[in-house]
């Protein structure tokens, strides 16, 4: 099941907590990964080091690692989709921002509801005060 959906279905069954761990859990790394494909790696599913460029994202550590195959360098015959895969790392990070601005924003909605609630519905497992 894709994260996203498995986000909808823990909010569809009132588990806020899961879906909100589900969600950090899923925006802390990105991957963005620009390959030519051929013969070769259609058998395999996976490029070969000299076909792709790989961008890889940790916001918790702020590690950026990235990996340029040869044939994206120099006169390598794939040189003109250097500037694609940078203009799709830039827009990763802008939805990257995206995202975290509206966890945070659902953070600060969850905290406010919680604080509404009468204390002996905050944890239905406790007994009442």
């Amino acid at each position: 099941m894709a994260a996203s959906d498995e986000f909808r279905q823990y909010l569809k069954e009132g588990k806020v907590v899961d879906a909100l761990t589900l969600a950090l859990g899923e925006a802390i790394e990105l991957e963005i990964t620009t390959w030519v494909s051929t013969d070769d790696s259609a058998v395999l599913g996976e490029p070969s080091p000299g076909a792709r460029m790989r961008t890889r994202m940790n916001l918790v550590d702020g590690d950026i690692n990235n990996e340029v195959g040869s044939q994206f360098i120099g006169s390598g015959p794939y040189t003109e989709l250097r500037d694609f895969h940078l203009q799709q790392v830039q827009e990763g990070r802008d939805i990257i921002k995206q995202n975290l601005e509206s966890l945070q924003q659902m953070f600060v909605l969850l905290a406010r509801t919680v604080d509404r609630l009468p204390k002996n519905t905050r944890n239905p497992s406790l007994p009442p005060q």
